[in-house]
């Protein structure tokens, strides 16, 4: 049996694929220009380029996985083979046009099987903040040495904050839940800005804009679907905030969870790498002085613990913490080894 030669007609995904692909490799010829210019100048290809492109990128984002980067791979090996082939004219082998752009879609389709399924974790270090735009057009910001696990799945997006401290500025998506499980709570949103933090045995919500609801999901294993999610968000919710107020509540229980009044700037301070303590306890206030300190500061009286400490101090600089100590408490330090220890007076 012999298979007949023929032209193939791309669609218009295969099309931005191979043109995603074909700009990722380097800069265009004279003609490649000219006939891409043509391409892009209709709105529904630019707009599948874009989707083609968003994917790409985040398939080299997502890790160094074997199947992601054999298929990347794959897909530049055939380009090259079938490059200076195009959709405009007849083409002889036919069938290795198509198997490369089919190659080609391949990665496209892997990787929203992969932004749709994958768990990515992001994370920072000691004295490091990071900016991350997730898939789905949702900015994260993560304070110092702080986690948090994201899967974006079709229906609900699931994030967790493992440690530390993160900000969400969340695409608006009324039919996906955005929800950040700390402890045996949920953070819910659909479009909206909060930070969540784990402080000690707390956990902190703090809303800029928006509508959030905190739930109970102690009892719920598994985690409850989107569908119990929305219910719970519009019914049972534990807490409803609103803007300019701060959730405060005990991280490892449910109950003695309350609500206060939140300073924007001081509780976002750390975004511009400055440390905001307002009536602090002096053990919660070193917990977030050593996300940034390469010496860990340790609290080796109990009397300490619940010193109280106001005032900015420019994050990773211990020393003017430790002067400030020194002038505004008992609180006396020295080192022992890699550490800092406090002692009372």
């Amino acid at each position: 049996m012999s298979v007949s030669e023929s032209s193939h007609a791309p669609t218009r995904d295969e099309q931005a694929a191979y043109w995603c692909i074909t700009l990722a490799e380097g800069e265009l010829e004279a003609a490649e220009r000219a006939e891409f210019g043509v391409w892009i100048d209709d709105l529904a290809n630019a707009r599948a380029l874009d989707e083609a492109t968003a994917v790409w990128n985040a398939t080299a984002e997502l890790g160094e996985t074997p199947e992601l980067i054999g298929h990347r791979a794959a897909a530049l090996e055939s380009l090259q083979r079938v490059n200076g082939r195009r959709w405009a004219r007849p083409i002889s082998g036919g069938w290795r046009w198509a198997a490369g752009m089919a190659a080609m879609l391949a990665v496209v389709l892997l990787g929203t099987l992969f932004l749709r399924t994958a768990t990515t974790e992001y994370r920072t270090g000691i004295g490091e903040r990071r900016v991350a735009i997730l898939a789905d057009g949702s900015r994260l910001s993560l304070d110092a040495d702080s986690v948090v696990r994201v899967r974006l799945l079709k229906e609900r997006r699931e994030l967790t904050l493992v440690r530390g401290r993160a900000k969400f500025d969340v695409a608006k998506d009324p039919l996906r839940p955005f929800a950040v499980t700390v402890g045996p709570r949920m953070v819910v949103a659909t479009g909206t800005s909060f930070s969540v933090e784990m402080r000690r045995e707390q956990m902190r919500v703090v809303l800029y804009e928006g509508r959030v609801a905190v739930l109970d999901t102690a009892g719920e294993r598994p985690r409850p679907d989107h569908k119990r999610v929305n219910a719970l968000a519009q019914g049972s919710a534990e807490m409803i905030l609103t803007p300019g107020r701060e959730l405060v509540a005990p991280l490892r229980r449910i109950g003695d969870a309350r609500v206060t009044s939140a300073d924007p700037v001081r509780s976002l301070a750390w975004e511009s790498g400055q440390l905001s303590f307002d009536d602090e306890p002096l053990a919660s206030a070193v917990a977030q002085v050593n996300r940034y300190a390469r010496e860990r500061i340790v609290i080796g009286d109990p009397r300490l613990a619940d010193v109280r400490i106001s005032g900015f101090f420019t994050a990773g600089d211990t020393g003017a913490f430790l002067d400030a100590l020194a002038e505004l408490s008992p609180a006396r330090a020295r080192r022992q080894g890699s550490e800092i220890v406090l002692r009372h007076e």
